[in-house]
């Protein structure tokens, strides 16, 4: 139950570097709010999926005019609740821009309907074919969940909305807690833009609240058809038990957990080491370790090649200034991971520690273990979200393949090869497509391009369904449904199959 808004404190933005309260009160939602939303959305429904694959292009790009529009300020506004560099902000905006654009793209072009037809064959023996034609519709209203470490890309108006409205599905997103102001400026944008092109008022819809409570209610409700969300494992659990749990079951699409496994085949290691070195503390240490594709895990066959890879890794780890984390919460669970890992008695601490500073910085670290003691301890494989990485030394390819097939599903997995390491990598590829959604050669996980043939999800816990991608056009199939049309009279087909009825 959600309590009413009127018994709630107000909700304001909070200073990452500093810990302090600014800007002006923002509302909290409540049961009024939550349901004026989904019943807005649910009336919505028809009347939008019917629009047009151009209006809905148009809506879209729409909205990256009214997101751009608020130039400086919503840069200034989402650097100073999340800690993160205005660099970095203004890089996520044009992803988000991006992937709207790229959903009018896709809109204009017409392959997402997924039109089939199989013509009647009324002369086939022993019996005739009808005429069967299928197309894909759109599921109905989604929740969308903002991301605390992405406030642009992976929340108010980011992919998950873009794909939904894309589809034709009105959207109710639940703002992020961390970054209320930043929400509230771009729901403002989509809500412009909504009205500017005529889109029925439920189309887009949004609630804003601390707390489980308000998230826990939008995913019951029972006119929610499917859930997009990004986040901690535990908040995904939760909210697929209460999608399971409902009259009518609805499917969450949840981006959980990863540590993206980097493996360095020797060869490699022998001939780049101390690039490579250099390389993998940059993406670790990106954005304060606080991407889900940060490389938490790197292993390797012990070799000199690897104890030079360490060596270089930990001097350059120990330079690196302590980063802003997110939130006070994000940052005392960061501080426990690494205490945890340091605590391990098969577990050595390489970069050495600094002082502990207050809030918001969080020091990286590197730790190092044993194959056997990983394969032997699943503690040792559980992400910290941060920029904590441990590295597994293995005695062969035997024990190095073992420790990776103990391993869960992973958003990525990556692999650092030269010439010569070209037969273990072959060998090594299809158990990394078992366990990942993206593999990557000779890179790194961390930077997540917004194209057709991007997978962004992966075998569970990396996602709640592996089918599915968040990023990339095919994001649009978890918002879909194939509907068939038998022996259906021309003037009742949808236009998309009557136009091509013969």
């Amino acid at each position: 139950m959600v309590p009413p808004a009127d018994q709630l404190a107000c909700i304001r933005s909070i200073d990452a570097a500093t810990d302090e309260r600014f800007g002006p009160p923002l509302p909290v939602d409540g049961t009024v709010e939550l349901e004026n939303a989904c019943a807005a959305a649910a009336a919505a429904f028809d009347a939008y999926r019917q629009t047009s694959s151009e209006a809905r292009a148009g809506f879209l790009d729409r909205i990256c005019f009214e997101i751009m529009e608020l130039g400086e300020r919503l840069v200034d506004l989402a650097a100073r609740e999340t800690g993160l560099p205005r660099t970095r902000i203004e890089s996520e905006r044009g992803r988000t821009v991006g992937q709207l654009q790229l959903f009018a793209e896709l809109l204009r072009s017409g392959t997402w309907t997924r039109t089939l037809i199989d013509p009647a064959l009324p002369d086939r023996r022993p019996l005739p074919r009808p005429d069967v034609r299928l197309r894909m519709i759109p599921l109905g209203p989604v929740a969308v969940f903002g991301a605390s470490n992405f406030p642009l890309a992976f929340s108010t108006a980011g992919g998950d909305t873009a794909s939904a409205l894309a589809a034709g599905c009105p959207v109710v997103v639940k703002g992020h807690p961390g970054h209320p102001g930043t929400h509230t400026l771009v729901a403002g944008a989509v809500q412009t833009a909504r009205d500017a092109t005529g889109m029925p008022k439920g189309a887009f819809g949004q609630v804003m609240g601390p707390g489980i409570a308000l998230g826990t209610a939008l995913v019951a409700d029972p006119r929610i058809a499917a859930v997009a969300y990004t986040g901690s494992r535990r908040g995904g659990l939760a909210l697929g038990h209460v999608a399971r749990q409902r009259s009518v079951p609805i499917p969450l699409y949840a981006e959980m957990s990863s540590i993206n496994p980097v493996i360095l085949l020797p060869e490699a290691l022998r001939v780049h080491g101390p690039a490579l070195a250099a390389s993998f503390v940059a993406s670790l240490t990106l954005g304060g370790g606080q991407f889900c594709t940060k490389p938490g895990l790197v292993l390797a066959v012990q070799s000199a090649a690897l104890e030079g890879f360490i060596t270089a890794t930990a001097a350059a780890l120990s330079c690196c200034e302590a980063a802003t984390m997110l939130s006070r919460d994000i940052l005392d669970a960061y501080r426990r991971g690494v205490h945890a890992f340091a605590a391990h008695p098969k577990v050595q601490r390489l970069a050495e520690e600094r002082s502990e500073k207050g809030y918001p910085e969080g020091q990286a670290a590197l730790f190092r273990c044993a194959a056997a003691d990983f394969i032997s301890d699943p503690v040792l494989a559980e992400e910290v979200f941060g920029p904590a990485a441990l590295l597994v030394c293995a005695e062969d390819t035997r024990q190095l393949r073992c420790a990776l097939e103990g391993l869960e599903g992973q958003l990525t997995s990556t692999l650092h090869m030269a010439g010569a390491d070209l037969a273990e990598a072959a060998d090594l590829l299809p158990l990394l497509e078992r366990k990942a959604g993206r593999i990557i050669a000779n890179g790194w996980p961390t930077g997540v391009e917004v194209t057709h043939a991007m997978m962004h999800g992966g075998p569970y816990p990396a996602s709640s369904d592996s089918r599915a991608t968040s990023v990339g056009s095919l994001a649009i199939e978890r918002f879909l449904r194939p509907v068939s049309y038998q022996n259906m009279p021309a003037a009742l087909l949808p236009s998309s199959l009557r136009d091509a009825q013969s």
